[in-house]
């Protein structure tokens, strides 16, 4: 093949959860349909000039600040930390939180070379310092980034004196407890409840 279906196929391959195969499939379609490509194209062009980071909480968003920060209705006083927008929209689609957020941008991974300097965590202090915030949920990933994320932003914010609340750990609906991994079934076990 020549050169620029190489690039175009390294370019797709690029992105997460696509592979090779996919690659090709995509770029062939895209070829076959050259509307659908110059479609895609102009709409990724258009985003990438239009959305930006909310200077407030780091979420995405075409507006000065996102929607989340900018609703008078929403609990202000309450912040949910997560690593990446896309964990906004997962909170979000539960219908449950009506607090704001603050996105990291990532998590702590000393291996990937992203430390607290490569984190919005010097804005979250921040925003905690202006005696506005009484509670902070730190809902990172139960990875080992994650987890080592939470445990430096707890101990950053401990002399605030802000409550500090982690996401409770359990087991998956519709999972059988025989098939639940050692780590999950003790978290569960730690994070029980009353009935």
């Amino acid at each position: 093949m020549n050169n620029a279906f190489e690039q175009l196929l390294a370019a797709l391959s690029a992105l997460p959860g696509i592979g090779r195969k996919s690659a090709q499939r995509i770029a062939f379609y895209l070829l076959k349909k050259p509307e659908a490509g110059q479609a895609l194209a102009d709409t990724l062009s258009a985003a990438l000039k239009r959305i930006h980071l909310c200077p407030i909480c780091f979420n995405l968003t075409e507006n000065e600040t996102c929607a989340i920060c900018a609703d008078p209705r929403r609990n202000h006083s309450l912040i949910c930390v997560v690593e990446e927008p896309a964990d906004v929209l997962a909170i979000e689609q539960t219908g449950l939180f009506r607090g704001t957020y603050h996105v990291l941008g990532g998590a702590l991974s000393p291996l990937d070379r992203i430390g607290p300097e490569n984190l919005h965590i010097r804005e979250l202090i921040a925003r905690i310092r202006s005696g506005k915030i009484t509670e902070v949920i730190l809902a990172t990933n139960p990875t080992t980034e994650g987890e080592a994320s939470a445990l430096h932003i707890a101990g950053q914010l401990k002399p605030f004196g802000v409550r500090i609340t982690r996401l409770a750990r359990g087991l998956p609906v519709g999972s059988e407890v025989e098939l639940i991994d050692r780590e999950t079934l003790s978290r569960a076990l730690e994070g029980r409840r009353e009935l």
